[in-house]
C-alpha cells in the first residue's frame, strides 16, 4: 500500500476537491466518505469504491478496492471534511437514480437545504421502510459530506429520485401515489384523520413550507397536531412522524 506524505499530492487534493465541490461531484459521478461504519455499508450493498485512504495510528480494517492508500494523521486530517476522523476516507462512484419499478409511497422534500435534515430524512426513510425519497427544488447535495454522514450508511440503501416539478406530477400519476402537503393551514387536516400508508408526503423548508405550486398538486393538505404554543416542527422531525404514520399498518 502506497504511503502519501505531501500535502500537494494529487490524489489529497482530488478528495479535498470532491468533499468541498458539488459541481466536481456531479462531473466526477463520485463522491466521499468518511468512517468503518460507511465503507461496511457501502460494501454490504454493492458501492462501487474507487479508492481508500487509511490514516496512520486510526480505524483499522480492511476493503478490496485495488486503489488504497495510507497517510500521517496530519495529512490524513488535511484531506478529511470531518474533525479528529479516525478514518478511512474513501471515493465512491454514484450509482443511476433507481427508477426501475413502482413504489408504495413515498417522502418528497423540497427546498429543503440543510444537509443534516436531508440526511436524516434518508436514515428514517430506510428504517420505515419508505418507498422513495424525492428531492425537489432547491434542496441541499445529496453527496455532501455532512448529507451523507447524517445518513448513517442509508445513501446506500435507500432509493433516492431528484425530480422537477414538472416531473413529479407524471411519476406520482405512474405510482398511484395521490400527494399530501404538509402546510400550517386553516384547510390542512390531523394527519391522523387520514390513510397515508399508500402515498406521497412532501415537507417543505422551515422557513417557507412548501411552494404555491407544488400545492397546487396536492390532494389535499395535512397538519401534524401539536402544542398550540409552539409554531412548527424541524423539517427531519416533521418528516420523520409522517413517515412513522405512512408506516401504520405495520405497527
Amino acid at each position: 500500500m502506497e504511503k502519501i506524505t505531501s500535502r500537494k499530492n494529487t490524489f489529497i487534493a482530488r478528495l479535498r476537491t470532491l468533499s468541498a465541490d458539488g459541481g466536481e461531484r456531479r462531473n466526477a459521478g463520485a463522491f466521499v466518505c468518511d468512517g468503518l461504519k460507511l465503507l461496511g455499508e457501502a460494501e454490504e450493498n454493492g458501492a462501487e469504491i474507487l479508492s481508500v485512504l487509511w490514516k496512520e495510528g486510526g480505524a483499522a480494517g480492511r476493503s478490496d478496492c485495488p486503489v488504497q492508500y495510507i497517510a500521517p494523521a496530519e495529512l490524513f486530517d488535511y484531506a478529511s471534511a470531518m474533525k479528529n476522523s479516525p478514518g478511512p476516507l474513501f471515493t465512491v462512484r454514484v450509482r443511476r437514480p433507481d427508477t426501475a419499478g413502482a413504489v408504495g409511497n413515498a417522502i418528497i422534500l423540497e427546498n429543503v437545504q440543510d444537509p443534516g435534515n436531508v440526511g436524516t430524512v434518508l436514515r428514517t426513510a430506510s428504517a420505515f421502510g419508505i418507498g422513495a425519497v424525492v428531492l425537489t427544488g432547491d434542496c441541499a447535495d445529496l453527496y455532501s459530506p455532512k448529507t451523507v454522514r447524517a445518513t448513517m450508511g442509508a445513501i446506500f440503501r435507500q432509493r433516492v429520485l431528484r425530480l422537477e416539478r414538472e416531473e413529479l406530477s407524471a411519476w406520482l400519476e405512474e405510482n398511484g401515489l395521490p400527494l399530501y402537503g404538509a402546510a400550517l393551514t386553516r384547510t390542512a387536516r390531523d394527519v391522523r384523520e387520514l390513510d397515508i400508508t399508500r402515498a406521497a408526503v412532501a415537507v417543505g423548508s422551515e422557513g417557507h413550507g412548501l411552494s404555491a405550486e407544488l400545492l397546487a398538486l396536492c390532494r389535499g393538505e395535512i397538519i401534524i397536531p401539536m402544542d398550540a404554543r409552539s409554531e412548527s416542527l424541524n423539517a427531519a422531525v416533521a418528516a420523520s412522524v409522517l413517515m412513522w404514520e405512512m408506516n401504520r399498518d405495520k405497527h
